[in-house]
């Protein structure tokens, strides 16, 4: 999955991110998250084991609390993986 959220910033992100707690509380099928910002516009990439189980974190956590800070849906695109490489994601820290 591929998201761009046009004019969230990180610290809306932060301020969303232990509410809706997936670090604490992992949502079925979640399998990789990654965030970024481009200076416009937050970007996420996630990797989950099927698109029912992102729907349904998507549905029934991340946007019930994400509409309580902005208003401006994400533009999302679903694919299905093809690879992942991660040799290093043990040692990476945040």
């Amino acid at each position: 999955m591929f998201m761009r959220w046009e004019g969230v910033t990180i610290d809306q992100y932060e301020q969303v991110r232990p509410i809706v707690n997936w670090e604490g509380n992992v949502p079925e099928g979640a399998v990789l998250h990654v965030c970024s910002h481009d200076g416009k516009s937050l970007r996420v990439t996630d990797v989950w084991e099927s698109a029912e189980d992102l729907n349904n974190f998507v549905n029934n956590r991340l946007m019930p609390e994400t509409s309580k800070i902005t208003d401006v849906q994400p533009q999302v695109e679903v694919y299905p993986l093809h690879a992942l490489f991660t040799p290093a994601l043990e040692e990476f820290e945040a």
